[in-house]
């Protein structure tokens, strides 16, 4: 079996090669591949290591240190180990990137994780779960060499998987993928593989050309990505665990996504197979085996209702939303994930608030207050005390609006706490024109607060 990669993105500027003369200077990436677990070779970590070391802009290192091996079988049950050993090993080494190695008999598994997987911060497309296979004789004893083509490849994935959202970071990254894709446009179909290999091979070339062209506004590139994973899955009888259509699924969904955010020709066509494929994704990576990868999707999901809701005033869109929100807070709890529970308790705040404004319901509204004030519980008023001031006016919004609803003095009360509590904040912090709007929230305040005691009275 033959493969090429006959793909090229609109970017048709030429590229120098990843390796070759004098690299550019700029953020350097570094990588750490963990010792491999392997009862054959102990050479699979520092040889890969080695091979990467000669890519541009990586520094790389193999983490040889003992650590229990048995969560990378990816089992579900292991998952939150695999996730939090990895985070360890990455604080601990202060990298980017780290890289897993499983030996499967006469193969070695690749995973890759990042310093903020599960994290709703930069835009590395990858996932934890996407596996890239290598034959293990490219790595196994100390004269093994990884082949051009396939080091080209690993290279792409590691830069893909690079998550730091510093600017001038994404600037480089952007370069070096830029040169790869390049590179790996000119690659023929002398490069034989057999077929066992193509769908994984298939999977992270679409991963490294959706990393690079996330955010064109050209139509043509969508197509070349898509085309990419939909040749993947048409090997789907040499996949070896379904987890991995999944991820072919869930980078599907991924690119219509960014369709919806970059494309501007008929931005709405782009919503209902981004929803579908993530909900195909959501078949294979199910909440009670891969609860983590489920409930990013929930969160991407409800990003896309909501998206579609401001574009169509959809209100079932708002529902969908907050539907998937929740299933996101579920696997997501304050214990383990405290700042991206945070996020959802914010983001629960406000559409629900929305909901609950549009529904005039009084319960709706309250969850939004509760869902703000889980939010203050990682945003204390003694950490940041100017964002936990945003999102006590926002209480003070929702009470206020409750409160004239409902002709409820308690509530409007209520508001006007919450307003003077965002105020005092707001004045120590100089922060004019919040001051002014909030004083005039206050006036409002007083004179619904004046009419319903008039009211009263005269009853």
């Amino acid at each position: 079996m033959t493969w090429k990669f006959w793909h090229k993105t609109s970017d048709t500027r030429s590229d120098t090669a990843t390796s070759a003369g004098i690299p550019v200077s700029g953020p350097v990436f570094k990588i750490v591949v963990a010792d491999f677990y392997d009862n054959i070779s102990n050479c699979g970590a520092p040889n890969l290591s080695d091979a990467l070391a000669s890519c541009e802009g990586l520094r790389t290192e193999a983490y040889l240190e003992n650590f229990d091996h048995s969560f990378l079988n990816l089992e579900s049950r292991n998952i939150f180990d695999l996730i939090d050993t990895g985070q360890s090993i990455l604080k601990r080494t202060q990298s980017d990137v780290i890289i897993w190695g499983y030996r499967d008999n006469d193969k070695i598994r690749l995973n890759f994780q990042n310093n903020a997987q599960y994290d709703n911060n930069g835009n590395a497309f990858i996932s934890l779960m996407d596996s890239f296979y290598i034959p293990s004789s490219v790595v196994d004893s100390p004269d093994s060499k990884i082949p051009a083509e396939l080091l080209l490849l690993l290279y792409g994935a590691v830069l893909s998987t690079v998550n730091n959202p510093s600017r001038e970071y994404q600037i480089y990254k952007k370069y070096l993928l830029r040169k790869v894709v390049h590179q790996l446009s000119k690659i023929d179909s002398s490069q034989t593989l057999t077929e066992e290999y193509l769908p994984y091979v298939l999977n992270f070339v679409g991963i490294i050309y959706l990393s690079l062209a996330y955010d064109s506004s050209y139509d043509g590139d969508l197509k070349i990505i898509r085309n990419i994973f939909e040749d993947a899955l048409k090997f789907q009888g040499k996949i070896l665990q379904p987890t991995h259509i999944g991820c072919i699924y869930y980078h599907l969904g991924q690119l219509y996504d960014c369709a919806t955010r970059y494309i501007a020709n008929h931005p709405t066509s782009y919503f209902k197979p981004a929803i579908k494929n993530y909900q195909n994704t959501q078949k294979y990576l199910s909440k009670y085996t891969y609860p983590y990868d489920y409930g990013y999707v929930c969160y991407k999901l409800s990003e896309l209702y909501v998206s579609y809701w401001k574009q169509t005033e959809d209100i079932q869109a708002l529902r969908d939303a907050v539907f998937q929100l929740r299933e996101a807070e579920k696997v997501y709890t304050q214990i383990l994930f405290p700042d991206f529970w945070g996020q959802i308790q914010g983001r629960l705040g406000y559409l629900l608030h929305n909901l609950g404004h549009l529904t005039q319901s009084r319960e709706i509204c309250e969850l939004s207050i509760r869902a703000y004030k889980n939010q203050q519980k990682i945003i204390t008023e003694k950490n940041d005390p100017k964002s936990w001031a945003q999102i006590q006016e926002k209480i003070g919004n929702i009470e206020y609006f409750l409160g004239r609803l409902q002709d409820d003095i308690p509530l409007i009360q209520e508001a006007l706490s919450s307003f003077h509590d965002a105020l005092y904040i707001y004045e120590n912090a100089g922060m004019t024109t919040q001051v002014k709007q909030i004083k005039s929230d206050i006036d409002k305040a007083y004179q619904s607060l004046e009419k319903l005691k008039t009211s009263e009275e005269e009853e």
